[in-house]
């Protein structure tokens, strides 16, 4: 994954350069830190799903074409069979799958995500990024915190909430946690 990512982050870097703009100024426009965000440009970290799809549509570019260097072309409907999911990120809390990644602009992102067991005394990791977000439980239990409440879903619960206020979520009960997310 660590030379996908660093083509992500390439592809990202090129869009930038051709606009003509800093990476810090690039990070000031859509509300990351400057600092974070050189990391994830430079390889070092990886790019939250959410940020990616903020940068694709600030660049106006498909989440695919950042992801996997093709352009999207699927305008009608797109079809995703059970297990053939592209996996599209992995870090070691959770795994995405991208339900719809050769769909020509998509007004959302849907995701289904894996959060690995944890161990209950691990502390949840934040993030932040611009849009909305929607997650629906499949399975397993999740603790999910938003804006510093913290709360716990299990299957059929669902959440909506905004994604610039920190957020983190981790499987509970030793078991994995499988869930729908849709970031808008």
């Amino acid at each position: 994954m660590v030379g996908e990512e660093k083509e992500i982050a390439a592809r990202v870097r090129v869009l930038r350069e051709i606009e003509g703009i800093s990476g810090e100024t690039l990070a000031k426009e859509l509300g990351f830190d400057s600092g974070e965000y050189a990391r994830w440009e430079s390889g070092e970290a990886e790019f939250p799903i959410g940020s990616l799809v903020e940068i694709a549509g600030h660049f106006k570019v498909d989440l695919t074409e950042l992801i996997s260097g093709e352009p999207s072309r699927l305008k009608t409907f797109c079809v995703t069979r059970s297990g053939h999911a592209p996996e599209v990120s992995r870090r070691p809390a959770y795994t995405y799958w991208n339900l719809a990644l050769k769909f020509h602009r998509k007004k959302g992102e849907p995701f289904l995500v894996e959060a690995a067991p944890s161990t209950e005394d691990k502390p949840l990791t934040l993030n932040t990024h611009p849009g909305q977000e929607f997650n629906y439980v499949l399975e397993g239990r999740l603790l999910i915190s938003v804006g510093g409440r913290e709360m716990e879903l299990g299957p059929g619960d669902c959440i909506y909430y905004d994604s610039g206020e920190p957020h983190g979520m981790k499987a509970l009960g030793g078991k994995r946690a499988r869930f729908l997310a849709v970031v808008l």
